[in-house]
């Protein structure tokens, strides 16, 4: 029962996230995904499957700048920096955050159209409904 309420809540996180950046990137699925697409989809979804790297997406695009770098995130995530560091690498090897060098500091923030890909691959009609 506790493994179907946290896949649950799961969901839920990460649909908002993705209808966050609906607006921003309207997307209509006119034909299957490609195995290429598949790959890609079910790659950034293994990536937001762990609640650290919800929250980091969810830290990132709530921040008033729009990005953040592993000094910001370690406190509010209450993590080791190389526990950060590592969440942010899978998150940027999967698409999900851009990054840009400043000086010793690297800042992430959160790429679009990954995130269109994602709310595509999840739109009407794309799954089937989650039993109550």
């Amino acid at each position: 029962m506790v493994a179907r309420i946290i896949d649950i809540c799961q969901y839920s996180q990460v649909m908002k996230l993705i209808e966050t950046i609906q607006a921003c990137c309207p997307v209509i699925r006119e034909a299957p995904l490609s195995e290429r697409d598949a790959e890609r989809v079910a790659s950034a979804f293994k990536a937001i499957a762990d609640p650290a790297r919800l929250r980091i997406l969810s830290l990132i695009g709530s921040s008033p700048t729009g990005e953040g770098c592993v000094c910001d995130l370690t406190p509010a995530l209450g993590l080791t920096q190389p526990t950060v560091s590592h969440h942010l690498k899978v998150l940027h090897d999967a698409g999900l955050l851009a990054r840009t060098k400043r000086g010793t500091w690297t800042f992430y923030r959160l790429e679009p159209a990954a995130f269109a890909t994602l709310r595509e691959a999840l739109g009407p009609g794309s799954l089937p409904a989650m039993a109550g």
